[in-house]
């Protein structure tokens, strides 16, 4: 029998009898276990969802909800919690974990059984969280995950000694490959026998004591660590090198830039290609109407002219998928940390700054892991100056059209990839240096320490970045025939308003024109005329839908050989062109991010000021670059 002497205990309640008949009665459980356990993965293999997936610690920052059927169709529903290594809350995704399994979170009823997630190959550390789960009381699984790197390491443990000494069901296995999957289902129909509890369990966090109450029992257990991998020490010399690593990091930046452009230009052409072809179809069976119109230079051009660019945002979004599944982006982490210790920032914050390359929604949920409240409305403030995927289109739309692809290091680096890296580093440099002023003035706090687990290197799995792709072109096709679409249709309206003599008015005298040449004033020190005043308009639903905009009102699309990119060389001056390209990288023009921000922040102080900071700073930065090129 082991104890941790000091702590409040509780006996594991055994899921048998009428408690083993609810768990199989389609009924809540939920799926906990420390970050980087590979908890999301298993959890997306029981139920078929597709969560994202990634080896890097605080990807799921909020709970999610799918459905396991157990065979012979009985439904279970499962319940994925944000990765935590304790149930004492110090942060948001802890305070969500501790709510759901306490049942102290309205909108979520208590959990009537836990699968207990713990990465089998650092059973030490993990097993830490198994004292404050297994003392809820709740029928509880532990399942220990990445079997197969346990063997293939060397690593071994006695899983019936472990069981009798949590007192309750062990399973080993390995969600990537799908092993041992079986037991789980078992436990979810209340089939699988469970031993009597022969111990009593710590409820108190006190870390000290349960972390050697946690060495006792895989002790106990004949638990032996798997050898380190001798890649990853091999690889981390490399790669945490205080010289080369960040020089690594910067050329592989490079290369996923020059690949956007090296790869998926010509897979844009194709994408072009069957665009007007199948939009060539339509207008060949449709007779002439108001409809026919609406559907094509609204719709089809509109809409069309925003998914061309899905080839590099996949592109962009298969990179990132390989260095966060690889595990190399956790030491991407590590060094970004002794820059933003710079800034007052710590290294966590690094995390959800990464996801805002995706999306700045999903980033600023992600700040929920920061402990300090001051660093992680810091965090939120600055995360949507990072350049995200619904900036890249834009970019490569105004880039394309006035700079030529030369090469400057050769095949290595082009002018326009070269373009599209300052821009992202102009976001980047912004970011820090509000970061720095927030920290050294409303928002200061003192520097809190950066803990951050290093999982091994892993070969990213072809279903694993798959699914990631699958997901991101759904999200994308999502935005485009919805707000995108929306928008289309509207200003296809407004432009066809008001009617003269039963015929549609120019452009420029309709209401979408006469919207345009009312702002035009206020945007023509930045080199815009009212064509693109309509577009940033239409922007501040989501950011691309200013090509849809362009698309419509210059009846045009991306095929369009004299399409969008000529008219803007006809509309804009190089300085337009790039105070167009600034203005973007600065503003907050999407209404997603200021509603999560005033979700998170609860009100709309924060969210109010960070806007009106954003768009201060596009309009200056844009008007500076304007007259600094025109002179």
């Amino acid at each position: 029998m082991s104890d941790c002497h000091g702590c409040g205990a509780a006996s594991v309640m055994e899921p048998s009898g009428r408690k083993a008949q609810a768990i199989a009665a389609g009924m809540r459980v939920a799926v906990i276990g420390p970050p980087n356990s590979g908890k999301t993965t298993l959890f997306n293999r029981i139920t078929g969802l597709r969560q994202k997936v990634a080896n890097f610690p605080g990807v799921t920052v909020e709970q999610h909800t799918g459905v396991a059927v157990l065979p012979g169709g009985t439904e279970v529903s499962i319940i994925d919690l944000p990765g935590v290594y304790s149930l004492n809350p110090r942060s948001e995704d802890e305070q969500i974990a501790h709510d759901v399994l306490t049942g102290q979170r309205g909108d979520t009823p208590k959990p009537q059984a836990v699968l207990l997630v713990l990465d089998s190959t650092n059973l030490a550390r993990h097993l830490m969280l198994a004292a404050p789960v297994l003392g809820l009381g709740v029928p509880t699984l532990v399942i220990l995950n990445m079997a197969d790197d346990l063997r293939r390491r060397g690593g071994n443990l006695d899983l019936t000694a472990l069981s009798a000494q949590l007192g309750a069901p062990v399973a080993l296995v390995s969600a990537r490959q799908g092993e041992g999957l079986g037991q789980i289902y078992e436990f979810l129909a209340g089939a699988m026998p469970k031993p009597a509890p022969l111990m009593q369990l710590p409820v108190i966090q006190d870390v000290p004591k349960c972390r050697e109450w946690a060495g006792r029992v895989g002790s106990q257990a004949h638990y032996r660590a798997p050898a380190p991998p001798v890649w990853t020490r091999r690889l981390d010399s490399i790669f945490l090198h205080k010289v080369f690593g960040p020089l690594i990091f910067l050329a592989v930046v490079i290369a996923v830039f020059q690949t956007i452009f090296g790869i998926a230009d010509p897979a844009k052409d194709a994408v072009d290609w069957l665009i007007d072809v199948s939009g060539s179809w339509v207008a060949s069976v449709l007779p002439d109407s108001a409809f026919k119109s609406l559907l094509l230079d609204g719709v089809w051009k509109g809409v069309g002219s925003v998914v061309a660019f899905l080839p590099q945002v996949l592109i962009l979004f298969l990179f990132i998928g390989i260095l966060e599944d690889s595990g190399y982006l956790a030491r991407a982490a590590l060094i970004a940390d002794r820059t933003m210790a710079r800034v007052g920032l710590q290294g966590k914050a690094f995390i959800p700054l990464l996801s805002a390359y995706a999306c700045a929604v999903p980033a600023i949920m992600a700040t929920r892991t920061i402990e300090n409240k001051r660093d992680r409305m810091a965090t939120i403030l600055v995360a949507p100056f990072m350049t995200c995927s619904a900036r890249l289109p834009v970019y490569t739309l105004v880039i394309t059209a006035f700079l030529p692809n030369r090469p400057i290091l050769g095949f290595v680096l082009s002018t326009r990839a070269a373009a599209m890296l300052g821009l992202y580093v102009l976001g980047f440099v912004v970011a820090v240096a509000t970061a720095r002023i927030l920290k050294s003035s409303v928002l200061k706090s003192g520097r809190t320490p950066f803990l951050l687990e290093m999982p091994s290197y892993r070969w990213p799995t072809l279903q694993s970045l798959g699914l990631r792709l699958l997901d991101r072109s759904k999200i994308f096709l999502w935005r485009a025939g919805t707000v995108i679409l929306l928008v289309t249709v509207v200003l296809w309206v407004m432009a066809h308003v008001p009617a003269h003599n039963g015929h549609m008015p120019e452009i420029g005298q309709s209401l979408a024109g006469k919207l345009g040449h009312t702002i035009e004033p206020v945007i023509k020190p930045l080199g815009f005329d009212w064509k693109i005043g309509i577009g940033l308009i239409t922007s501040l639903a989501a950011r691309e839908t200013i090509i849809a905009t362009l698309g419509a009102i210059y009846g045009m699309d991306g095929d369009d050989k004299a399409g969008i990119q000529h008219a803007l060389q006809h509309d804009l001056t190089i300085g337009g062109a790039v105070a167009l390209l600034i203005f973007f990288a600065f503003a907050m023009q999407c209404i997603s991010t200021i509603a999560v921000v005033r979700r998170e922040t609860g009100g709309w102080k924060w969210p109010i000021l960070q806007f009106t900071y954003m768009g201060t700073l596009a309009y200056v930065g844009a008007f500076v670059a304007n007259h600094l090129l025109a002179g």
